[in-house]
């Protein structure tokens, strides 16, 4: 039986990155490039996917999962060798397998898709995935006859000027007749500069053969491209950015600034929603309909629920309901979750807890480890006092309850249901229903203080 094959290639380490990190783990919009990879060629359904793995293989196969087999190259002998790391997987197949490298994340499964169909109607021993560029210094060349059938690929060390000015391009990317691949691979040697196995060696040796060599040319030179240093990263990043950003626009959602707007490739937003620009949205998070998210704000995996206003503020992973609102310049921290029509106002720090629906947190304001119920109103300057030193501690706080500016509530605390907590008390006593709790000072004036100090004024 015919079988459907990929080979990712993610096995070197990128010296030119100039990392820790391993090349193909760097990432492009929330997602490593191996991984954008793989999730493009999983929407072509593959019967096998194997990813050739060496510098950085644990972490490698940590990112990726079980989402792929995986296929040790031990030393970088080029890329022909780290094809065949992948017979005895594949070796023994019938079928179509294409190589792939896992530094280019631009690709599309509609290309990958174009690319097999192809290669199957010419019934082709290989197809090389091409592309047309105005600037191709540093591509392969793909020289043609005079009919259009494909010669040959000649590098770009090694080409003629006249080779030099053609502007269709080798993308690095094959499909083979998977058993033609393997036997041409035990034929190629490392006769070269650098002692290395090549994987295009092996269309010269079908070529040779007789077989059908074949190019499919694909219409955006920009999915091939290949990251090698950071400036590459950057302008990768830049194209899935407007991609990102162009579909969720085309969806409903207005971005002000796309240019400035930076949004991960597994964000989802729903429409009429409005983002103003500097607005960074990242890892799983999920917008609803009719939020508006202000400038400069930054929301983590978390989840923004219908008609919530989000003004210059840092949420991360949280949630929060229809109808509330947040900012300027406040921040949620993970674990909180705040109910619908909750009004937290400017500076406003909330950590682990749970604010339930109509309550309002004016502005300088901490709410840490607290279960606040519905209708509260929580005065300016707070502290929800959380922390002994050692561990931390919960605060309670009923529905319907009014808590006063710069109070401190010190937990383990239980303020019940429509209680009264008068300004500027430090409360450390759980508090009934009904009740008002005032715990300060009692003011003292001292008469004539004024005319002792050293700097009186008449």
């Amino acid at each position: 039986m015919a079988t459907k094959n990929t080979i990712i290639l993610a096995a070197g380490k990128g010296t030119r990155m100039k990392s820790k990190l391993y090349k193909v783990l760097h990432r492009v919009c929330g997602r490593t490039m191996v991984d954008h990879v793989l999730t493009q060629v999983e929407q072509v359904k593959m019967d096998n996917i194997v990813t050739v793995v060496g510098h950085g293989a644990e972490a490698v196969e940590q990112e990726l999962g079980d989402r792929t087999k995986y296929a040790v190259q031990e030393e970088q002998l080029g890329t022909g060798h780290a094809v065949m790391q992948a017979e005895d997987i594949l070796g023994d197949l019938d079928g179509i397998t294409m190589v792939v490298s896992g530094d280019t994340p631009l690709f599309t499964a509609q290309t990958f898709d174009n690319l097999f169909e192809y290669h199957k109607n010419k019934k082709a021993a290989v197809t090389i995935l091409t592309s047309k560029t105005d600037e191709p210094t540093g591509y392969g060349r793909i020289v043609r006859n005079n009919l259009g059938i494909v010669e040959r690929i000649v590098e770009q060390k090694d080409a003629t000027s006249e080779e030099q000015a053609i502007t269709e391009i080798n993308t690095g990317v094959y499909a083979f007749d998977n058993r033609a691949l393997f036997n041409a691979l035990h034929s190629v040697n490392n006769d070269n500069a650098q002692g290395e196995y090549y994987l295009p060696d092996a269309i010269e040796i079908l070529k040779k053969q007789g077989k059908t060599i074949a190019a499919f040319q694909m219409d955006n030179f920009y999915e091939s491209m290949g990251v090698n240093d950071r400036v590459a990263l950057s302008k990768a990043t830049k194209i899935m950015q407007q991609r990102i950003n162009e579909s969720h626009m085309r969806n409903g959602v207005t971005i002000i600034d796309p240019e400035n707007t930076y949004i991960d490739v597994d964000i989802k937003i729903g429409s009429d929603t409005v983002i103003e620009p500097g607005v960074q949205l990242k890892n799983q998070t999920v917008i609803g309909d009719d939020c508006y998210i202000g400038a400069h704000s930054e929301i983590r995996n978390s989840t923004i629920h219908n008609g919530v206003t989000v003004t210059s503020s840092l949420i991360e992973d949280s949630e929060m309901l229809d109808g509330s609102d947040i900012g300027p310049n406040s921040h949620l921290r993970p674990d909180s979750h705040i109910g619908q029509g909750v009004h937290l106002g400017n500076f406003v720090e909330v950590k682990k807890s749970t604010i339930e629906d109509n309550t309002k947190v004016g502005h300088l304001t901490y709410v840490g480890n607290a279960k606040l119920g519905k209708n509260i109103n929580i005065g300016c300057g707070v502290v929800f006092v959380n922390y002994d030193g050692a561990n931390k501690h919960e605060t309670v706080v009923g529905d319907d309850s009014f808590i006063g500016s710069n109070s401190n509530l010190i937990a383990p605390l239980k303020v019940a249901d429509h209680s009264f907590i008068a300004a500027g008390s430090t409360i450390n006593k759980d508090v009934a229903r009904y009740d008002m709790a005032i715990a300060r000072e009692r003011q003292t004036n001292k008469p004539g203080y004024y005319k002792k100090l050293p700097y009186q004024k008449d």
